[in-house]
């Protein structure tokens, strides 16, 4: 069964609020492909890797959270810019692209289905007084020491998470997916044992060491897998759709 391309985009917008939220780079459709969708392909990352794999799986969308015409990014459709735009718009396929509105939603956001993943009971925001802090904050049913909470992250993520050990074992947690390290200060503050993210800077370290506070980096990409998925997973069943998640693996 297929649904006009404009119905998916404009619930999509609906949901997610995106209309609401100011952001690096435009939400929503980002490539106008053909007029009706059946099946959709999520990841990541709009990558030349994606989007090869969504021509052969004969995708009418792809859906992402990382996509193009990023905030000071060169205009110019060149280069990698341009096989990858000349690879949908050959193939008539659309790209629909959710940033931050894909990391905060309450239900199908990335930081809400990380906890999920990771069994973390969402208690509220890394900083409550300054909603623009993209995070949460959390409790474990029962606390582990940070070797024993690494190990599960581990287990999830399918890969070593780099891990700052504190002396304190692990009840309450600060996250945020991706590239959050930079909320390791709210994290403190906020009184966590542990704070995670996807990625590390060189000052993370001084940060968690000086305050014994436990640190994990455990992969941008990583992360980031659960949100898009879910959201692709709530377009499907809303408009009876094919989607198919493909994970093109990447280390950072």
């Amino acid at each position: 069964m297929a649904v006009p391309l404009t119905t998916l985009v404009e619930e999509a917008d609906r949901y997610l609020g995106s209309a609401k939220i100011a952001d690096y780079c435009p939400n929503g459709l980002q490539v106008e492909g053909r007029p009706q969708v059946m099946r959709i392909v999520s990841g990541v990352t709009a990558s030349q890797a994606l989007l090869d794999a969504a021509v052969e799986a004969q995708a009418d969308l792809v859906l992402v959270h990382h996509g193009y015409f990023w905030k000071g990014e060169n205009p110019c459709i060149t280069g990698m810019k341009q096989r990858r735009l000349k690879t949908l718009l050959k193939h008539d396929i659309s790209l629909l692209a959710y940033h931050l509105p894909l990391d905060l939603h309450p239900d199908v956001g990335n930081n809400v289905q990380l906890a999920r993943q990771l069994d973390i009971t969402v208690e509220g925001p890394l900083d409550p007084d300054n909603l623009k802090v993209i995070g949460l904050v959390g409790s474990l049913a029962e606390p582990l020491s940070p070797r024993d909470f690494a190990r599960r992250v581990q287990d999830v993520m399918g890969r070593e998470p780099l891990l700052i050990e504190g002396s304190e074992m692990i009840r309450r947690i600060g996250w945020c997916t991706g590239g959050g390290q930079g909320y390791i200060d709210q994290a403190i503050a906020a009184g966590v044992d542990l704070f995670l993210s996807g990625e590390a800077s060189e000052q993370t370290f001084h940060s968690a060491r000086e305050n014994d506070v436990s640190f994990i980096a455990a992969g941008h990409h990583a992360t980031e897998r659960y949100g898009v998925q879910a959201l692709g997973d709530y377009l499907a069943r809303r408009f009876a759709l094919e989607h198919l998640f493909i994970d093109c693996p990447n280390p950072i």
